[in-house]
């Protein structure tokens, strides 16, 4: 019996051209290298349309984009390497666009003086500092110390006198903001999170008294107490 030969070539992913997008799969990429080689731009047109239907209905997260045919449009032309010559509703994107990379984000090194307080108190101390109706100014002044001793709390867990928000109110703004001395603050106090603590007792009871229900119910347990009881004692 004579063996049958394996065929030398084998035709694996690794030996075909790259997927360019991915997402879209090898036909779809097939099917827009035949359109670039077709002869006329009209049948160029009419197969690029039919692309585009395929391409929104392979990927329909897109339709959440609010440029949604204009993605598709340019993702034609990325899969074709630019080459496909077509009458398309929006402008041709350049590869140079394409592999742009944005700037990265510069992280902001800003110098706070108070940092349980943040960056926040300064800027309401500045917009306090620039009011010129006095009433307002008042009210605004007292509303951002009212705000510092909340922050001041929830930061450091331990309660602060009125004095000392007065006194940081008052440097942080450079000698231009203050209160009366004998003004009142809103009263802060720092609550410790019991809700994780609370669950976990619910949670012992739960299990004791799950436990406590198997051991009535398992009629082994029943036996051995009833035999506790009784001494052991059999009654014949």
């Amino acid at each position: 019996m004579a063996l049958q030969t394996m065929p030398e070539n084998f035709d694996y992913n690794s030996t075909r051209n790259k997927l360019i997008l991915s997402e879209y799969g090898r036909n779809l990429q097939n099917m827009v290298k035949y359109i670039v080689a077709l002869p006329t731009k009209e049948e160029r047109n009419r197969y690029a349309q039919v692309v585009i239907d395929l391409m929104g209905f392979l990927n329909p997260h897109l339709r959440d984009v609010a440029d949604f045919k204009h993605k598709l449009w340019d993702h034609l032309h990325i899969i074709s390497d630019f080459q496909i010559d077509v009458d398309s509703p929006y402008p041709k994107p350049s590869p140079e666009a394409i592999h742009l990379k944005p700037e990265p984000l510069r992280y902001p090194h800003q110098r706070i003086k108070y940092k349980h307080y943040g960056k926040t108190i300064e800027l309401m101390i500045e917009k306090a500092k620039s009011i010129e109706d006095p009433d307002r100014r008042r009210h605004m002044v007292q509303a951002v110390a009212n705000f510092m001793k909340m922050a001041y709390v929830q930061w450091n867990k331990d309660s602060v006198t009125d004095e000392s928000i007065l006194s940081d109110l008052y440097n942080l703004s450079g000698g231009q903001l203050k209160l009366e001395e004998n003004i009142n603050l809103n009263r802060v106090e720092y609550r410790a999170n019991t809700h994780s603590s609370t669950n976990q007792n619910n949670r012992g009871r739960t299990n004791n008294q799950n436990n406590r229900g198997r051991t009535n119910n398992n009629p082994r347990n029943n036996n051995q107490n009833r035999n506790r009881n009784t001494g052991g004692a059999k009654k014949y």
